[in-house]
């Protein structure tokens, strides 16, 4: 198998159909069609379910996917890093965020990171933190922005100070005290509510504690999805504080949640025993810099 197998299958994966993988690798429909029947015979086993119009892997097909993830990632990375070397502080940093964290770090940062190092460009990802995770373990990014607490065993890590959850609300119902700026968490007894999956254990744990059980409407992986539906009155959220930068809105009001007051925090993470991209190196030098306090 060759390295244009790999990453012809790679791309009709991620795409979904051979058409669009066709336009991604610049090369016509029928001759990637021709490439995998090729690379079907060669292996012996047939990687697609035939029949359906979204590309559907057979157990083979799963298990090769899997496989090249790994050995693509590896050998872009390596070229990358023989490739800085000679070159220096350029190529392409990649790496995978959260929302809400890329929201408020990336912007200023990648900002000032450009004006030094004009020459090296960005691949960002953005999804949910184990995703983000998962795609660092298979090296497709070099760097993770998540706020999940990692392994020190298998990864290096910079913690940022604990970030305070706050409770966002649409100015026309707001509720809990109009003229001030924070709300006790048993002010939102039967409020409606939307929480992020990852603090639903810990706030309802809190809620619990103090006698009463949350109206919880929905729950969530996107902060973002929430912050939109409180702006249309449909229910209040919980968001990190960061959450104030993503959107702005004569619509919202956000308070600080206290008593008790639940915080989160950012985790910037990379592979141990990794070697990183000389841009990747230099790119986390100037967010310690930024962001981390003696």
């Amino acid at each position: 198998m060759e390295i244009k197998d790999m990453q012809a299958f790679y791309a009709i994966v991620e795409e979904g159909n051979i058409s669009h993988a066709a336009m991604r690798l610049s090369i016509a429909q029928p001759a990637l069609s021709r490439q995998m029947k090729r690379l079907e015979e060669g292996l012996g086993v047939q990687l697609f379910e035939r029949g359906s119009r979204r590309i559907r892997l057979t157990d083979a097909g799963v298990l090769l996917y899997d496989r090249i993830k790994h050995i693509l990632g590896m050998v872009d990375g390596t070229v990358r890093d023989i490739t800085d070397i000679g070159s220096g502080v350029a190529g392409a940093i990649r790496l995978g965020t959260i929302t809400t964290s890329g929201a408020m770090l990336l912007p200023g940062l990648v900002k000032d990171f450009n004006q030094k190092y004009p020459k090296v460009t960005f691949q960002v990802w953005e999804g949910e933190g184990a995703r983000i995770l998962e795609l660092l373990d298979d090296r497709i990014i070099e760097i993770a922005i998540t706020r999940t607490q990692v392994d020190n065993n298998t990864y290096e890590s910079i913690l940022l100070p604990d970030e305070p959850l706050i409770i966002a609300m649409n100015k026309a119902s707001c509720c809990c005290g109009k003229d001030d700026d924070r709300v006790r968490l048993v002010e939102l007894k039967d409020i409606p509510l939307l929480v992020p999956l990852r603090w639903k254990s810990i706030f309802m744990s809190h809620c619990s504690r103090i006698g009463f059980e949350p109206n919880i409407l929905s729950v969530s992986d996107s902060v973002m999805q929430n912050i939109l539906w409180t702006q249309q009155g449909i229910a209040v959220s919980l968001v990190p504080a960061a959450a104030c930068s993503m959107i702005s809105s004569d619509n919202l009001v956000f308070k600080r949640l206290m008593e008790p007051e639940i915080s989160t925090h950012t985790v910037v993470s990379w592979l141990r025993g990794r070697t990183l991209s000389s841009s990747s190196k230099m790119f986390i030098e100037m967010f310690k810099q930024k962001y981390v306090k003696d």
